[in-house]
């Protein structure tokens, strides 16, 4: 795969010198370009080296995002166009059209807030000492609010 998202070098500026393709990780693939004619490239390179070793690119999970762009024109594989999104999740973080990560905090914070409210009980326990209530914490809500922070 790595020989069909940077032959070109059309991917975006990371830092000097230096151009980010694409974002891969295990059957994860996110591909970056500065312009559309470049990601259609990107993208049917990506389709013919896929097609050539036998992998299928699933046509659920095939959408575009795009970030700071009038163009609207459609990227396509085999003749299809790939569903434009306003956000998507990528290892457990979501990226949004605006490339910030409040939408992700949010979330984040929601399912931390769905985990505290779940032990309800737990805090109300007069039985339980303040401590153990504090590992529990730790544990069952911190964890769900930290999950995915590295990324």
């Amino acid at each position: 795969m790595k020989t069909s998202t940077s032959e070109g070098k059309h991917g975006i500026q990371w830092i000097s010198r230096m151009q980010l393709d694409d974002l891969d990780f295990a059957d994860d693939l996110t591909l970056l370009s500065q312009t559309q004619q470049q990601m259609q490239e990107k993208t049917n390179s990506v389709a013919a080296v896929s097609a050539a070793i036998g992998l299928n690119i699933h046509k659920g999970k095939r959408k575009i995002l795009r970030y700071n762009t009038a163009c609207t024109d459609p990227i396509t594989i085999d003749g299809e166009d790939l569903e434009d999104v306003k956000t998507f999740t990528y290892l457990c973080s979501i990226i949004d059209e605006q490339g910030g990560s409040d939408a992700d905090v949010k979330a984040r914070i929601g399912k931390a807030r769905a985990a505290y409210l779940q032990l309800k009980n737990i805090w109300n326990s007069k039985q339980l000492s303040t401590n153990t209530k504090i590992r529990i914490f730790n544990t069952n809500v911190k964890t769900v609010l930290l999950y995915a922070a590295e990324t």
